[in-house]
């Protein structure tokens, strides 16, 4: 058997290094300042897609009537800071006349909690007070200096409606909301209606809802057109007056 000028033998196997179990390596691994462990999170994703499909109401909004009327949209319990979140950039807080009158530092504590967050903050107030002027006056003022949008329900079928609305258009185009084309029919008859003096796109609304169709407009006499709200005796007689006058004809001059 030849050995080598260092003493060893070719043919003598090395020492065999005794088996390390894997989990007490790998605790020691653990150990060292290599070794970052991260502790299962929310999944990321499922919070982007929750503001898009659903909208959150806040706990303290359990017991709401409003909530009655949410049938067009997905809806659901959630901690959060406002009442309801209708989008990524889109809050509203809830308020009742009623509720302020007796609790008027509650909005200005809401306010400071929500802070600056979404670029879109509506503050929606029912009205179910008789003489609201005064509380809405202030509550204007608070809408201007914390940049809020002041919307107004009368019921709680009305409040449901609104933040239902501002869910369904969160991701609507702009056109979609914008005025109606000039080709309308319905437009057409506004741009008609509002040449005559003093009659303004309000006016128009509220004649055709009273009654129903131009025809029925021209059909109606000052007295009764001077029932409608906004309307007035005298702008009754113009309305009348303008419907009623003569069409002028002029013939082609011949060449």
């Amino acid at each position: 058997m030849e050995k080598k000028a260092d003493g060893t033998d070719d043919n003598v196997s090395p020492p065999k290094q005794a088996k390390t179990d894997f989990s007490s390596a790998f605790s020691e691994l653990k150990k060292s300042e290599f070794f970052k462990e991260e502790l299962p999170g929310p999944s990321k994703s499922k919070d982007s897609t929750k503001y898009s499909n659903t909208l959150l109401v806040s706990l303290k909004q359990k017991g709401n009537p409003l909530l009655k009327f949410l049938s067009n949209v997905l809806w659901e319990y959630s901690e959060i800071v406002p009442d309801y979140i209708m989008g990524k950039t889109t809050c509203a807080l809830f308020l009742s006349i009623r509720y302020h009158q007796l609790n008027p530092d509650y909005i200005h504590e809401r306010l400071k909690t929500l802070g600056s967050a979404f670029n879109l903050r509506v503050l929606l107030v029912q009205v179910d007070v008789p003489e609201p002027q005064h509380a809405l006056k202030h509550l204007t003022r608070i809408c201007i200096l914390a940049d809020l949008t002041l919307m107004l329900a009368w019921n709680a079928e009305d409040a449901g409606k609104i933040i239902e609305t501002y869910k369904i258009y969160e991701n609507k185009p702009p056109d979609a909301i914008m005025d109606r084309s000039d080709t309308a029919p319905y437009q057409k008859l506004s741009n008609a209606l509002t040449t005559i003096r003093s009659v303004n796109k309000t006016d128009v609304v509220t004649l055709l809802s009273t009654f129903g169709t131009l025809k029925e407009i021209i059909k109606a006499g000052p007295n009764k057109l001077a029932l409608c709200p906004g309307i007035g005796l005298q702008k009754a007689e113009r309305i009348h007056k303008t419907l009623h006058e003569s069409f002028l004809y002029s013939k082609p001059v011949k060449q």
